[in-house]
């Protein structure tokens, strides 16, 4: 009795699929290209036109022009610090990232919950309210401000404060992106390799990593992105001090304040570039993960 019912399920199933599949062949030519010109129209005008304009404008005053202001000394020490503090966030936060996704998909806790509300809080706080935070940790009048002075530490209006501030911004993109994956894909085969002898550690690089590494690259990707183009934290506790505490998007915005726009299209044509990388980079991935 068993079978012809799933038989009927199995054809009626067919059957549905089947009448999808009918449906969007027959629709109208006319509402597709409606969306299709819609869609295009939409990239044109918002992602298309200001990406051109950028290089344009990069490069109205001539190649040598351009090189000069990506050369000029303020123009490096943005580039130099932005990549300084994207190869000290990203790793810390794939290392947090793989902690915590282990954590909440492998082990059940009290609390659990909670520590998903935490690593979800940035995606709710403004950047900008972050930066206010750690000013008022770590600022001159802040909570801990007189005891970072009485021992000559400097966090706020200097590196360790871009770093803390693009962390608490960034760190829930690798988290997110794995917690889903891992718990797709459960316990089974880590339970299998600890039943077999194997330590946690090797179960971990041997069986949990293979099989997560696809949506690590991506979650490394997405982290690296966003802290390359963090503005609003960066901006609170930075104190936009030229040659020093400026990051790429800092110099951009000063560039543009003094009218000095070729230049400052010159340094955002830098990024944009760095932006059209991570895409190709995070297509590659996707196209990779698919064929796996």
């Amino acid at each position: 009795m068993t079978k012809p019912i799933e038989l009927k399920n199995e054809a009626s199933i067919t059957n549905s699929h089947t009448s999808s599949k009918s449906y969007a062949l027959q629709e109208s030519a006319f509402i597709k290209w409606t969306l299709i010109t819609i869609s295009l129209l939409f990239l044109t005008l918002f992602l298309i036109l200001p990406l051109i304009s950028i290089f344009v404008t990069a490069l109205e005053k001539g190649w040598d022009t351009y090189v000069a202001s990506i050369t000029h000394p303020d123009a490096l020490a943005a580039i130099k610090l932005t990549l300084t503090v994207v190869l000290i966030v990203v790793p810390l936060n794939a290392i947090f990232g793989i902690a915590a996704a282990w954590l909440i998909t492998k082990f059940s806790f009290k609390g659990k919950n909670f520590l998903i509300t935490l690593i979800d809080l940035p995606f709710a706080v403004s950047p900008v309210i972050a930066g206010l935070v750690f000013i008022l940790l770590f600022g001159a009048q802040g909570l801990f401000g007189d005891w970072l002075f009485e021992h000559d530490i400097k966090i706020v209006f200097a590196l360790p404060g871009i770093i803390l501030s693009t962390i608490f911004v960034t760190f829930p993109f690798i988290a997110r992106e794995l917690i889903p994956l891992m718990q797709m894909q459960g316990i089974t085969e880590e339970e299998a390799s600890i039943s077999l002898g194997a330590s946690g550690l090797k179960t971990f690089f041997l069986v949990t990593l293979p099989n997560i590494k696809w949506g690590l690259l991506y979650g490394l990707i997405l982290c690296n992105a966003r802290a390359i183009g963090e503005f609003g934290a960066v901006s609170v506790v930075s104190g936009h001090i030229r040659g020093l505490t400026n990051t790429m998007p800092l110099h951009i915005e000063i560039l543009y304040n003094e009218y000095q726009f070729t230049a400052a299209f010159s340094v955002a044509s830098l990024m944009s570039i760095l932006a059209i990388i991570t895409i190709i980079v995070k297509n590659i991935i996707e196209w990779k993960a698919k064929d796996v």
